[in-house]
């Protein structure tokens, strides 16, 4: 992992550039270089002889961070006095324990909408975490109702535990953590209450990955600031409407890129190849990724785990939630720039090109140390999820209603958060999952608990459907998923206008757990539904008979 840049409290003062902060085309790009997320560190160590696990200690607390040299401190929330929290370094095998702690303030600086999930009820500040892509129980899994307040005062109906247990019993992945709380998560994740937890295991490090300062993670947001350097979130108020004030906004979308906690940074690289670990940590935008130069990606993993074998991809997309790890090799752009950019402007919302930009890499001769690292031809094989082996298919509609209000509300399957579950698969099946988008555009949809493969999509008609409304699937017809989906994942682009369909097996544990979609504002209101994995049932017969043949065995 990189080496972390401190940041200074002393602000950057350049007379010669006038600097409004609600005004993206007046912001410098590139002139901050890319700070590297600090490497959390237990409060107890792991002692392999007890088989006492490591204990780390998360505090969610309200700080300063400067995110641009022209601007001024801004407020945000942390975790250990970081904006974005330390990263969380862990090994397959070992488990860990972590302590989440609410050092927050009573008050939000952010719009809470009160008039949803009965929020008018319930303390204004709550937190709950949820390490985003882990095989944990489900009291480790940051049910969004185990929310608790600052020294848990106050505690939500599915609370149970202050220390989270995360056994890191799968392979190695890119997760994250990020505050997960009924109803504000949006603005929790927007105040900065996330960070990147990394699993590794034996395998990966012997592939000889460019590693320590050559791998760089890459948590990508989007913000808007008011002119003092305060973040800006919307009220849903501009224009008037007769809506409860503030009210939940169906999207964000803000006006300036943020890598790591800074505005459009620079990276001085050496010409020799970086491992990039990145992270789509945004409330609701999706991006195109690609170089200035033309130049080429190797992508080596996706959310869960590295691939069977290195891709080349020349572009790819990453909604809310989602990561890739990928290789660049600069070896051959010596004394060059390369810009990062995003090819995913979005007509009438983003104004110019500043959204075009993300970062710049900095090729800078000469070596300081010879690159021994190597893209392996072969990575890390897993065997696929068979489709033929499901025993059920479910046919998931992405759709909307109105409230009371007259706001739309995003739902899965026409159904709230507080509807009875009706994704109840049973431990040990294998089941495919048809999400029917009818929108327009795109919605990320995560399972928690499980990973899953993408199977393929196709364009949305009526005719797919039979006389209940059930998904006619042919697995044959379907076009395959793209190039940089080809992996593990816990999140699905369900493409708009087009039905997506994905395979799961929920052989990890039983209990109750959550799948959603990850634009925040959507999930939040209310596009979020119970996801139940139940024991299978007992046949008392055949058991009975089991226990016949065990008498007479022994």
């Amino acid at each position: 992992m990189g080496k972390f840049e401190e940041e200074t409290d002393e602000q950057v003062d350049d007379k010669n550039v006038k600097v409004n902060p609600a005004d993206s085309a007046t912001i410098p790009k590139f002139v901050d270089p890319l700070k590297i997320p600090k490497v959390a560190k237990p409060v107890i160590p792991y002692d392999k002889e007890k088989k006492r696990p490591a204990l780390y200690k998360m505090a969610a607390e309200e700080i300063k961070h400067r995110f641009h040299r022209a601007f001024p401190l801004t407020k945000v929330w942390g975790y250990n006095g970081s904006y974005l929290g330390p990263t969380i370094i862990a090994y397959k095998g070992i488990p860990i324990r972590v302590k989440w702690i609410n050092n927050l303030p009573d008050k939000h600086f952010l719009p809470v909408d009160k008039s949803i999930h009965g929020l008018e009820k319930l303390p204004e500040v709550r937190t709950v975490v949820h390490l985003h892509g882990a095989n944990v129980k489900d009291d480790s899994d940051g049910h969004p109702e185990a929310w608790y307040t600052r020294n848990y005062k106050e505690v939500g109906p599915t609370f149970t535990r202050k220390i989270y247990e995360y056994p890191n019993s799968q392979n190695s992945g890119t997760l994250w953590y990020h505050d997960h709380a009924m109803g504000i998560t949006r603005l929790n994740v927007y105040a900065g209450l996330a960070g990147m937890y990394l699993l590794r295991d034996r395998l990966e490090k012997k592939l000889n990955l460019p590693s320590g300062k050559y791998e760089i993670p890459l948590i990508i947001q989007d913000k808007s600031f008011n002119e003092d350097g305060s973040l800006f979130y919307p009220d849903n108020s501009t224009p008037p409407v007769d809506f409860p004030k503030p009210s939940t906004a169906s999207f964000f979308f803000g006006n300036t890129i943020v890598v790591n906690g800074n505005l459009w940074p620079y990276f001085d690289v050496e010409p020799r190849k970086y491992r990039f670990i990145m992270l789509n940590a945004s409330n609701t935008r999706g991006y195109t990724f690609k170089l200035s130069n033309g130049g080429s990606f190797i992508q080596i993993g996706t959310e869960l785990g590295l691939l069977d074998k290195p891709i080349k991809i020349d572009s790819f997309d990453l909604e809310p939630g989602e990561r890739i790890d990928f290789i660049i090799d600069f070896s051959k752009y010596k004394n060059k720039k390369i810009t990062l950019l995003n090819d995913a402007l979005i007509p009438n919302i983003d104004a110019g090109e500043d959204m075009k930009f993300v970062m710049e890499f900095r090729v800078k001769a000469p070596l300081k140390d010879e690159d021994t690292s190597s893209i392996p031809r072969k990575l890390y094989p897993y065997k696929k999820v068979n489709p033929l082996l499901a025993v059920k298919q479910r046919t998931l509609h992405l759709d909307s209603t109105t409230d009371e209000y007259g706001r739309v509300m995003h739902l899965l399957n026409d159904k709230r958060w507080h509807d009875p579950a009706t994704e109840t698969p049973q431990f040990g099946d294998v089941e495919i999952w048809h999400l029917v988008n009818h929108f327009d555009f795109t919605h990320p949809i995560h399972l928690h608990l499980v990973h899953f493969e993408i199977l393929g999509r196709k364009s949305f008609d009526e005719a797919l459907f039979d006389a209940e409304g059930n998904y006619k699937f042919d697995f044959e017809s379907l076009t395959p998923p793209l190039d940089y989906e080809k992996g593990r994942k816990d999140i699905s682009q369900a493409f708009g206008k087009q039905v997506t369909s994905i395979v799961v097996r929920f052989n990890q544990r039983t209990g109750n757990y959550v799948w959603h979609c990850h634009i925040l504002e959507h999930e939040d209101y209310d596009m979020m539904r119970p996801l139940n994995v139940i024991e299978k049932p007992v046949d008392i017969e055949e058991t009975e008979q089991e226990k016949e043949e065990e008498v007479v065995y022994h």
